[in-house]
């Protein structure tokens, strides 16, 4: 199983971004991929998630700013995050497990088995 994010940057506060991350290699036909993020001496943090039966969480300082989607033909997950925040600063992991997402995003980090490799996200005031 291979997941490759894309799409951070440098931006100002009140911009906006959209992270991809691709899945390869996960055959089950029910999937949980979901992005967490880590700041600067801090440890990880469920942002938001998304299952292959459409369903959705989010955590509560981005509910209303961010939205995640996926394009099954293409095998990607998206995370648009609008009205960004400098608190939203930091590296952005996407991961994924071959079963629904069953638990609320704060769980993401031990829930899912697999992650890619990360992309920087800066948000200056």
């Amino acid at each position: 199983v291979q997941l490759a994010e894309s799409g951070g940057g440098s931006v100002q506060a009140g911009g906006s971004l959209r992270l991809s991350c691709v899945v390869s290699g996960l055959t089950s036909s029910s999937i949980c991929v979901g992005w967490v993020r880590q700041a600067a001496g801090k440890g990880r943090e469920g942002v938001a998630s998304i299952d292959s039966d459409g369903s959705t969480n989010y955590e509560d300082s981005v509910k209303g700013r961010f939205t995640i989607s996926q394009d099954d033909a293409k095998n990607t997950v998206y995370l648009q995050m609008n009205s960004l925040e400098p608190e939203d600063t930091g590296m952005y992991y996407c991961g994924a497990d071959g079963e629904l997402c069953f638990r609320p995003v704060v769980h993401m980090t031990a829930d899912l088995a697999y992650w890619g490799q990360g992309t920087q996200v800066t948000v200056s005031s």
